[in-house]
């Protein structure tokens, strides 16, 4: 009789949760696996709305989260508190997605205690360790670690196999995250997002999102600026909807800044489902985060992405996502473009996103199943 796999998901964030629950949900329906679940709680309140929202129990939660913990600090507790676990669950794999700290320590601990590790989202690179700061490193230490590569696409294998990874170990899947928001988009539109909808009127949407570590300082203060110069100068025309960070280093920089700025709406950090119909009803969407490089081509939203290096050059190629640094002119210029000239926007919106067909889940699950 062929033994039970046991793989255990370890997720620390709330994108890591959104991009896990399709592969968890998975892989507790596929015979011949027993599916459990670790959280670190790297980011609790995020975290927890997205384990509620696809009906994820963890069976062990770290409960890691301090306040205004160094990189150190949380890497620290997650090998002190994961360690145990993985000693006493014993799994034969662990899967973990992305490029956080979770995923670093674990695939580390993974290692240390010789256990199978299964890298979701592998493969992405800048070719700059600074850029995206930490996840660049985050997701190399993963990717020496790993023993199957789950590249979302055919770029992020080629970088695979340009650092010497056997091809036999590498899965061009797709990435879950499209599974993930075709389930939560066919869900209802939270009421508090139907009435900001209807408050906006004619006003185009333009969604931003900006927190990650390498814009703290002066790069979101240029933002900023960017966002106050396109809210004067479109007026009624438009409405920018910035869910900001709870962040220190966010907060108390965009606050100050657009506060009281007409036509721009600062909101609490949204949960995920808000957020995806917040980003299916966008014109335009300004980010610097990842995720939503990948999220809102999938509804034919262009993106503009406010960092120096991106490491999802598909969409660039693609054509759905445009990398527009951090200073106040560029945004600026590739934000009137797109909406001055329709040919320009419909160019970007018609575009096929290239980040996969909503069935990377079953492909990692089968996977599992079938590794030798």
């Amino acid at each position: 009789m062929k033994k039970t796999i046991r793989v255990l998901s370890v997720i620390g964030t709330r994108p890591e949760a959104v991009k896990m629950a399709p592969v968890v949900q998975r892989l507790a329906q596929t015979p011949g696996i027993q599916s459990l679940v670790c959280v670190t709680a790297q980011h609790r309140e995020m975290l927890d709305q997205v384990l509620n929202l696809f009906e994820l129990t963890p069976d062990v939660d770290l409960d890691l989260m301090q306040p205004d913990q160094s990189l150190a600090q949380i890497t620290a507790a997650i090998f002190t508190h994961l360690d145990p676990v993985l000693k006493d669950l014993k799994p034969d794999w662990i899967l973990a997605q992305g490029d956080t700290t979770t995923v670093m320590a674990t695939a580390l601990l993974a290692y240390y205690n010789r256990i199978k590790f299964g890298h979701v989202e592998a493969g992405l690179r800048t070719g700059d360790k600074f850029q995206p700061f930490p996840e660049e490193v985050n997701r190399m230490v993963a990717g020496i670690a790993a023993d199957l590569h789950f590249a979302p696409t055919e770029w992020s294998r080629q970088n695979l196999l340009k650092e010497n990874i056997p091809a036999g170990r590498i899965l061009v899947t797709g990435n879950p995250v499209i599974d993930a928001l075709r389930q939560a988009a066919g869900k209802p539109v939270p009421p508090e997002i139907t009435r900001l909808l209807e408050s906006l009127g004619a006003s185009k949407l333009i969604l931003v999102t900006a927190h990650r570590r390498e814009n703290f300082g002066q790069p979101l203060e240029n933002i900023c600026d960017a966002l106050k110069s396109l809210a004067e100068t479109y007026g009624e025309k438009i409405h920018l909807v910035y869910p900001v960070h709870l962040n220190p280093n966010v907060k108390n920089v965009v606050y100050p800044r657009l506060g009281n700025q007409p036509h721009i709406t600062l909101l609490p950090p949204l949960d995920y489902l808000p957020l995806v119909h917040l980003m299916k009803h966008s014109t335009l969407v300004l980010t610097d985060s990842g995720g939503i490089q990948e999220e809102a081509p999938g509804f034919g939203v262009p993106v503009l992405v406010m960092r120096a290096a991106t490491e999802r050059p598909e969409g660039i190629a693609a054509g759905t996502v445009k990398l527009v640094g951090t200073q106040t002119a560029d945004i600026v210029a590739a934000a009137r473009r797109l909406l001055d000239d329709p040919r320009e926007h419909e160019k970007m919106a018609r575009a096929a996103n290239p980040y996969g067909d909503g069935h990377a889940s079953e492909r990692i699950a089968q996977a599992i199943l079938d590794y030798v």
